[in-house]
């Protein structure tokens, strides 16, 4: 992908989807001088964050409504950001400009997240749109390099992140997840269709069950993005709350990739990391 940082016009169109990221990406935008306008996605986006910001309701299966909004704002970049339950094909109420363009959307549903996301950028893109990244409209939120808490991973944390990134770069062609739990060598649980906090609350629940021997305090979640992935859709993304299920799971820390994973609210998620003596460790890609 070429960067397209240096050439975003205003305004910048937002699709967004459940969670923080969404409102950070707004606000990171109109901080820079760049108005958002946000394509709030109904059952998933927010409803009563997404009122401070110009906004529109569209549903999945509205690729006809949703493009003529999308021009009627004068928007040519689009990013979308945050979660989403991926629908069955036969709970999307399609509109005509959904059906026109059927076989593609079908081909798009056929695979993993990733290959969701990147068919149907493309079609909006055949449509005259161009998909742009978080590291083009809001660099600011994405994970540094280094560690940014106090704490710091020891040797044996070291060798644990270092196996999840080989799992991880394994796993990647097959579009599973973008997170696994290392602990003292031992590949304890890998991300699957519940996230990173449903693999968190795994982990401490095997740990309750006794089936996870290591004390607490060891062990480490890495988090990476797939390989071969399109890096404008799907970034890893932490916070607070991921600092908050490491520490329930009695991990040691956590180690993501830097400039390729979303870290929205890196303050509380210091702060939350330093309260429970974790380390977040930001990894040369």
């Amino acid at each position: 992908m070429i960067s397209a940082a240096s050439d975003i016009s205003s305004p910048v169109g937002v699709i967004a989807g459940g969670g923080a990221m969404p409102f950070a990406v707004a606000d990171s935008l109109s901080q820079r001088g760049i108005a958002p306008v946000l394509f709030a996605l109904r059952g998933a986006c927010d409803p009563a964050r997404v009122e401070r910001f110009r906004h529109h309701w569209i549903s999945v299966g509205q690729l006809g409504r949703a493009t003529k909004l999308f021009r009627s704002e004068g928007c040519r970049d689009l990013i979308f950001i945050g979660t989403l339950l991926r629908p069955a094909l036969s709970e999307i109420r399609l509109d005509w400009g959904t059906i026109r363009v059927l076989g593609r959307v079908w081909a798009a549903f056929r695979g993993g997240d990733d290959h969701l996301l990147s068919g149907i950028g493309r079609i909006l893109e055949q449509d005259g749109f161009r998909m742009v990244g978080i590291r083009d409209v809001a660099p600011d939120i994405l994970m540094p390099e280094g560690n940014i808490a106090r704490a710091a991973p020891d040797a044996v944390a070291a060798a644990d992140i270092a196996k999840g990134r080989e799992v991880l770069g394994a796993l990647g062609p097959f579009d599973i997840g973008q997170a696994v739990v290392v602990i003292d060598g031992h590949v304890v649980a890998v991300e699957d269709i519940e996230g990173t906090d449903g693999l968190l609350v795994r982990v401490a629940r095997l740990r309750e069950a006794g089936r996870i021997r290591a004390k607490s305090g060891r062990g480490v979640l890495v988090k990476a993005p797939k390989s071969g992935q399109d890096l404008r859709f799907d970034l890893p993304a932490v916070g607070a709350k991921t600092i908050e299920g490491a520490a329930k799971a009695g991990l040691a820390g956590i180690a993501v990739i830097a400039g390729h994973t979303i870290a929205a609210d890196s303050q509380a998620m210091i702060e939350a990391a330093d309260s429970a003596g974790l380390f977040i460790q930001g990894l040369s890609a």
